[in-house]
């Protein structure tokens, strides 16, 4: 990397000398073939005495909510409120108390109630039969 770096130095000096070129035309267009402004596609419209002034130009703390400036930072002031607090702080606390999701923890307390039972009772902690065989009923051959 220091060589590439080493190079880099002797071309900074060059690249800064002259500005990159723009490939842009300079000149005029000619005839049809050229392109046409906005401008010479609408026909600019007449003034009208009751012309819309944009909400930004009246207030330029316009929010978007209403064009009245109090109500428009009420309504904002509102709607960060329940956004942030309520939504993020009340659904954050509606997360962390939903039920065991796959009773994980209920699994891991009833595994170690049980092996404290086995231990208690001197019997191994894991059986080679799950079940009981003398209570399991297996019906006989004929009434396949």
């Amino acid at each position: 990397m220091l060589t590439r770096m080493s190079r880099l130095g002797l071309a900074l000096p060059r690249l800064l000398s002259r500005p990159p070129s723009r490939f842009v035309s300079q000149s005029k267009p000619t005839g049809g073939a050229g392109s046409a402004a906005v401008t010479e596609l609408f026909p600019a419209a007449g003034k009208a005495e009751h012309g819309e002034v944009s909400e930004y130009v009246k207030n330029p703390d316009y929010h978007g909510f209403s064009s009245d400036p109090v109500v428009d930072q009420w309504n904002m002031r509102v709607g960060f409120f329940f956004g942030v607090s309520v939504a993020l702080v009340l659904g954050s606390v509606f997360v962390y108390y939903l039920p065991d999701h796959g009773m994980r923890k209920w699994s891991r307390r009833e595994a170690e109630r049980l092996i404290q039972l086995r231990e208690q009772e001197g019997l191994p902690l894991i059986d080679k039969n799950y079940y009981d065989p003398s209570t399991i009923i297996l019906p006989s051959t004929g009434e396949e």
